[in-house]
């Protein structure tokens, strides 16, 4: 096909049966690969999903023999413990400092997407921290698309290079040594590649550091393929917070840090995930209503107070991109102060409805239009304002009886009876009393926000799987919207359909364009030009695959779809069709993903 050598990174079909060797797996990026643990994830039932995910969530710690630890996240490098410590040791050496001169450096976070959004909590996280310190801020954060995309997904923005240089130009402005850490899971963000090559470029001013996860042998797959919301985030959020506390520990103290306190930190996690997990089936209830509600075409709403808010509006953003869900099904909100949190929350403010993620916002859109079919889970600690919680509950009980709760408590805390009759289902997490320092006081605090995304990233997939948005485990419903999404869908289609990589980026080309036959120019096109036609269009990778699998007209797949119960159930009846020729699909009853 004329102009395909404009797609890059795309690897030819294998011949059927090949697909999960490992020879032909270790040619796509870790990010990309798939998980054998949830092989069969689509037919699994809400207690199987979420046994599934804890295994994916567990091979974060995962010991590759007895005598070393690998924190692994997602997409990330799977390294051994020694190599991770001394590696962030050697960072937080180089941050002293920085960290000792507040009024001319700044820690800036940078990312797109899942990353950029991690880059925002944490910031904010650290500049409480050091508000209690009585120092004054010192970390930013930047994501591609600025504030609105920490509301609403724009992976569009990801890809440009020079957007990511010309906004850490203006955070940095003025200041004499900036300590740079940018995000990219796999490697993979333009826009955070542009920002290192300026830092490089001018190392008398920026300590660059890259987290991601891409590419080491031992690294360990997502749960669900590609989805680097899951573990590739979570392990971020570990690697970075056991980093910055290690640093402010020892410029608070002019002393240096020890490879036993960051182990003794990164264990903590490990706990909580001990800790979340304890709680299987009140997650799996959850699922399950969440499930319902989407199935029903009703939303899931998760309402949260501080950090939980910000994690609860996390969750809901990324599964826009990565299930093509419309952005009211699974959506956040944030009660609390939030007047220190953002760059520029102006950029939210009548930016339209599916930017809304206020308690304002919620009370007056979603609270009047809420259903019974809707799901409502509040998010909590038993140090929130709990009167304020019960009177919101209270108003969404008049709508609604799908409510649930997850509250955080420590020994010695209990509900409010009141507060307790209003839920018929309540997910409490006890978490022990730590006598430690103030800095040491926060990873509490981390522990009940990872808690909550473990909690919420699995409940939102599972409700995802159950409404029929998975197939094996890959994600056959995303949003194709940057260059990343536009391989994985080509990927996905070879996979699946056993055609080759030409066939494939035809049918894929066909469907964005609606087009039976391609003319010369879409086909010359830059992909930038595709990606941007493609992001406005609901069902694109699984139409292309029906098309196929069908051999059919883009309208013949679309009215297949519409008419199934649900785009797996579409998928697999084309797939087990009558005559139709078998490729590689038939080694794809043991794909793996996640």
């Amino acid at each position: 096909m004329r102009g395909t050598k404009k797609y890059r990174h795309v690897i030819e079909t294998p011949d059927p049966g090949k697909w999960e060797l490992a020879g032909y797996e270790a040619t796509l990026p870790i990010s990309e690969k798939s998980n054998p643990i949830t092989r069969e994830l689509d037919k699994a039932d809400p207690v199987q999903i979420v046994q599934l995910l804890k295994e994916c969530d567990a091979e974060i710690f995962q010991e590759e023999d007895e005598a070393l630890l690998n924190y692994t996240v997602s997409s990330l490098p799977c390294l051994p413990v020694e190599s991770v410590l001394k590696t962030m040791i050697d960072i937080i050496n180089k941050m002293q400092e920085v960290l000792k001169d507040p009024d001319n450096t700044l820690i800036v976070l940078s990312g797109g997407g899942t990353s950029g959004r991690l880059a925002f909590l944490i910031a904010v996280s650290f500049n409480k921290l050091l508000k209690g310190l009585g120092q004054l801020p010192r970390y930013t954060y930047i994501i591609a698309g600025g504030d609105r995309s920490l509301v609403v997904s724009q992976e569009e923005l990801e890809d440009c290079a020079l957007l990511g240089i010309e906004e850490l130009s203006k955070v940095c402005e003025g200041k004499k040594k900036v300590v740079f850490i940018g995000i990219s899971c796999g490697f993979s963000a333009p826009f955070v590649a542009g920002q290192l090559d300026f830092c490089m470029n001018n190392l008398d001013i920026f300590l660059p550091v890259l987290v991601g996860f891409n590419p080491v042998s031992m690294a360990r797959p997502e749960g669900i393929s590609g989805s680097s919301r899951m573990k590739g985030g979570s392990a971020t959020k570990i690697l970075l917070e056991t980093l910055l506390l290690g640093a402010h520990k020892t410029a608070s103290k002019d002393t240096d840090i020890s490879e036993k306190c960051l182990l003794e930190i990164l264990r903590t996690y490990e706990r909580a995930h001990k800790v979340t997990y304890a709680q299987s089936k009140k997650i799996a209830a959850l699922m399950k209503q969440a499930g319902t509600s989407l199935q029903k075409k009703a939303c899931v709403f998760m309402v949260g107070w501080h950090t939980l808010g910000i994690i609860a509006i996390m969750d809901g953003a990324e599964c826009i991109s990565t299930f093509g869900a419309d952005y009211n099904d699974v959506r956040g909100f944030l009660i609390g102060d939030r007047s220190e949190m953002f760059n520029k929350e102006a950029d939210l403010i009548m930016q339209g409805p599916q930017f809304a993620f206020s308690q304002e916002d919620f009370v007056k859109t979603i609270l009047p239009s809420l259903t019974e079919l809707d799901t409502v889970l509040f998010l909590f600690t038993l140090d929130d304002d709990l009167t304020e919680v019960e009177k919101l509950v209270v108003q969404v009980k008049e709508k609604t009886s799908n409510v649930q709760a997850l509250s955080h408590a420590t020994v010695g805390q209990y509900l409010p009876a009141s507060l307790k009759k209003l839920f018929p289902c309540i997910m409490s997490i006890m978490w022990p009393i730590l006598f430690l320092e103030y800095e040491g006081n926060f990873i509490q605090k981390f522990q009940r926000e990872l808690s909550t995304k473990w909690i919420l990233n699995t409940v939102s997939t599972g409700a995802h799987v159950l409404k029929g948005k998975i197939l094996h485990n890959y994600m056959v419903d995303l949003r194709i919207s940057n260059s990343k999404l536009f391989w994985r869908a080509l990927s996905i289609l070879q996979r699946f359909t056993g055609h080759s990589q030409a066939r494939c980026l035809e049918g894929l080309l066909q469907t964005i364009y609606d087009a039976e036959v391609l003319s010369d120019d879409i086909r010359n096109t830059e992909i930038s030009k595709h990606i941007a036609i493609a992001t406005e269009k609901k069902k694109v990778v699984p139409t292309a695959l029906l098309c196929l699998l069908r051999n059919c007209s883009v309208q013949e797949a679309q009215l297949r779809l519409d008419t199934s119960p649900s785009i797996r159930a579409a998928i697999e009846s084309s797939l087990n069709a009558r005559g139709r020729k078998r490729g590689a699909d038939k080694s794809d009853s043991t794909g793996r993903s996640m």
